[in-house]
């Protein structure tokens, strides 16, 4: 890589782990607002933060992908947390809305917080077992 690839690298990488930070911190106080029985965290503005910080997010990760030339069939670690992103965000659904009591939704919550948690481990480690892996 020359210096100049190199510095959009570093940059790219920095905002990934920041949008990473902000979506799951956003994510978690939407939950507890939701748990709280507020109605802010599903006022139309605050959907489209939530969803502006992942498509950020999620740019950011392709533009790394490819600057990086990653394959999730070779990169096991992020194939991974690409498969593992599809149940954070069904989990996500669920317990902002989709579920039926406050229970589930308490439940789907703390589930998706710590697959997020996970994920954070398998790209850390950069390997799929995570914090599991020895």
């Amino acid at each position: 890589m020359n210096s100049t690839l190199l510095d959009h690298y570093i940059t790219i990488r920095n905002s990934h782990i920041g949008f990473v930070c902000a979506s799951g911190a956003l994510f978690a106080a939407r939950g507890l607002g939701v748990l709280a029985g507020a109605a802010w965290p599903m006022e139309a503005w605050v959907r489209r933060l939530s969803v502006a910080v992942d498509v950020l997010l999620l740019t950011a990760g392709l533009t790394l992908w490819t600057l990086l030339g990653l394959n999730p069939a070779r990169e096991h670690w992020l194939g991974a947390k690409l498969v593992l992103l599809l149940f954070y965000i069904v989990l996500g659904s669920l317990a902002l809305k989709r579920a039926p009591t406050r229970r589930h939704k308490a439940l789907f919550f703390m589930l998706a917080l710590a697959l997020f948690g996970f994920m954070v481990t398998i790209a850390l480690k950069h390997n799929p077992a995570g914090l599991l892996a020895s």
